[in-house]
């Protein structure tokens, strides 16, 4: 028996599309509505006749996830987010695997889409979760984003765009912006509980890193426009992140003066030139990428 378990949050837009999909292959449906939804999305679940369950808000997805677990009557579990759907292919595959399985638990990839288009550089693809199991195989820890703990055999599906879920991942910025403002509330809380001190520095160092990071180290530029936005959006995020810690440190003021930056700043613009010639060397061909290296190494 396999029973598709799918967690929703003001999801009334999404849900009859992610149970659509779940019904080609689902013995039975388990809906766990966040409690603090306050559109129709527990009504919209009644309505298309799921197994519905409520749970208190968290502000996380993970402890929604343990919690519908244990209303899951069938020996194979597939885990959905309510954005989420399960294209036709790899349904059929779902239903090979759990008559005839190889491993406990499957690592399935997801096809992110974000503003209107498939992102396939950076962390976004093939974005590997962990979503098809044995019930008892897989857990979570109640932390955000947690890697779950997993028991026996694991395998993962390739990474083919037919056997992957569809993510319909963020329509607009202000719906970033939105859960961008709750995960860094969250993010806070952690960051507080590893007994960080506010230093200003880090309003210049973490939002930069994380650009670079993003844009430059996973191949965001790749994704064109789309993945310079997302870029400075995940930058945008540390620098809020680290504004909240300003904030809980009662706003404590100190002098900085402009040549208080000068160390920061060549450091930021080593960085952006060894990434920039890393770009180049990555898109370039021999003899390019040689010339592009020298020039690194000589630090023009």
């Amino acid at each position: 028996m396999l029973s598709v378990v799918i967690i929703a949050w003001n999801e009334e837009k999404n849900l009859p599309r992610a149970i659509s999909s779940a019904r080609r292959l689902a013995d039975e449906i388990v809906v766990v509505v966040d409690e603090a939804s306050t559109d129709k999305t527990l009504e919209t679940a009644k309505k298309l006749k799921c197994q519905v369950f409520t749970h208190a808000h968290t502000g996380i997805v993970e402890p929604m996830r343990n919690f519908s677990l244990s209303k899951a009557r069938g020996d194979w579990i597939l885990l959905l987010d309510a954005d989420e759907e399960i294209p036709a292919v790899l349904a059929e595959k779902i239903k090979q695997i759990v008559k005839k399985p190889d491993a406990d638990y499957y690592r399935l990839p997801r096809k992110n889409i974000i503003f209107d288009k498939w992102i396939k550089s950076s962390h976004w693809w093939p974005d590997y979760v962990y979503r098809l199991f044995k019930k008892g195989s897989v857990t979570w820890d109640d932390t955000i984003h947690s890697i779950p703990f997993t028991r026996g055999i694991g395998a993962d599906l390739p990474a083919e765009e037919n056997l992957a879920l569809i993510h319909h991942h963020y329509d607009s910025i202000s719906q970033y912006v939105d859960k961008l403002n709750r995960y860094t509330d969250y993010q806070m809380t952690v960051v507080l509980e590893r007994g960080y001190n506010f230093n200003w520095v880090d309003l210049w160092h973490k939002p930069f890193a994380e650009f670079i990071n993003q844009f430059f180290a996973r191949r965001g530029y790749a994704d064109g426009i789309h993945g310079l936005a997302l870029a400075g959006l995940q930058g945008f995020s540390e620098l809020v992140l680290y504004l909240k810690l300003w904030q809980h440190s009662q706003f404590i003021s100190g002098d900085i003066l402009p040549t208080s930056f000068e160390e920061e700043i060549a450091n930021s613009k080593s960085q952006w030139r060894w990434w920039l010639y890393q770009s180049r060397i990555e898109t370039s061909f021999w003899p390019l990428t040689w010339w592009w290296k020298l020039l690194r190494k000589l630090g023009i």
